[in-house]
């Protein structure tokens, strides 16, 4: 299956009717375990495109004992809701940014230091590898089991109701929201912004009564959620790789027979990479279905951003908070020294 610029867009009217209900799979009988899998993206996001085929098959592989009922868009609650009801039980499964996870995980944010992926040569070794295991595994000391693969969310983007950011001095004072997050937090506050810590939930309607000025997400994010409508500018930055960790509630895992378990992680690691050539595919391709949209670009010089955050103390802290030992492996992962 290709997932299309046009499928993507087209989507999105679906989108609109399919928030109302999950995206259900229907095992042969009965099943014997029925998980829910909770996240914020739109039901025409690679993430449940791909999500929804992963289920079919777990489904069909499973005979009908495992049946994975898919709710997208929020629809049982903000990002920090639904971390809260992985980790009571309250849902099975749910994908969250690892920088989000930070709020629980303090070095499960370590992947989205800024600018620390030159592209995207480096964030699959590094997240297939060293990186990626080391946060897994800081992740299962708060009690949360984590698939192996990490899904693609993309390299961010900044934008703007006012004026593109073409350099460090056009963040100052700009009213930016960010996620839930202390690294977001502290990267604009080192810009000198004013970022605002909301829920994705909140955001569309944030930047349509001027609560803030701009967002920052990956293209994917500005199509399939219309931002497009409420945002003129948008600078090419790639200032974070952001991606979507597969959580599962420990206990729920675990009791699931091996043979399941077995099944549930074959079909959604291979899902996620799929996903992954998803996404990269259409925020290549993206850029010119938006500008058809309104939005205007331009692209940005990244090492005057870097300087900016370097001079400000913001690596050298993170470094600090982070540890050496994880420090370390950052930079061993992306392939140069930062800061």
């Amino acid at each position: 299956m290709t997932i299309t610029r046009r499928k993507i867009l087209l989507g999105t009217v679906a989108a609109g009717v399919a928030t109302h209900f999950s995206i259900r799979t229907t095992p042969a009988r009965a099943a014997e375990f029925t998980y829910k899998f909770a996240n914020n993206q739109a039901a025409t996001h690679p993430l449940n495109i791909r999500a929804k085929e992963a289920a079919d098959k777990i489904a069909e592989e499973s005979s009908g004992r495992m049946e994975i009922q898919i709710f997208p868009s929020s629809q049982l609650g903000a990002d920090t809701d639904m971390l809260s009801q992985v980790r009571s039980g309250g849902v099975e499964l749910f994908s969250l940014s690892p920088l989000i996870l930070s709020t629980l995980v303090p070095n499960a944010s370590l992947s989205g230091i800024g600018f620390a992926f030159p592209s995207y040569d480096a964030v699959w070794p590094a997240m297939d590898g060293d990186l990626g295991a080391y946060v897994r595994a800081e992740i299962g000391k708060k009690g949360l089991v984590t698939l192996d693969k990490i899904w693609d969310n993309g390299f961010r983007q900044i934008t703007s109701s006012k004026a593109p950011i073409a350099t460090p001095a056009d963040l100052e004072s700009f009213k930016i929201r960010v996620p839930v997050s202390p690294l977001w937090t502290s990267m604009f506050t080192a810009f000198g912004s004013a970022p605002a810590s909301l829920n994705f939930a909140e955001v569309y309607t944030a930047l349509q009564t001027g609560v803030v000025d701009g967002q920052e997400n990956p293209l994917a994010i500005l199509s399939t959620f219309k931002l497009y409508e409420v945002q003129k500018f948008c600078s090419m930055t790639n200032h974070m790789w952001d991606g979507f960790w597969i959580l599962a509630n420990r206990r729920a895992w675990e009791g699931l027979p091996d043979d399941l378990k077995e099944i549930v992680s074959k079909n959604f690691n291979a899902s996620a990479d799929l996903q992954r050539k998803d996404v990269m595919d259409l925020n290549a391709s993206l850029r010119g279905e938006l500008e058809s949209k309104g939005m205007t670009f331009n692209d940005p010089d990244p090492a005057l951003f870097q300087e900016k955050l370097k001079s400000a103390g913001f690596y050298a802290d993170w470094k600090a908070k982070y540890g050496d030992e994880a420090w370390a492996i950052l930079e061993k992962a992306v392939g140069h020294p930062l800061g």
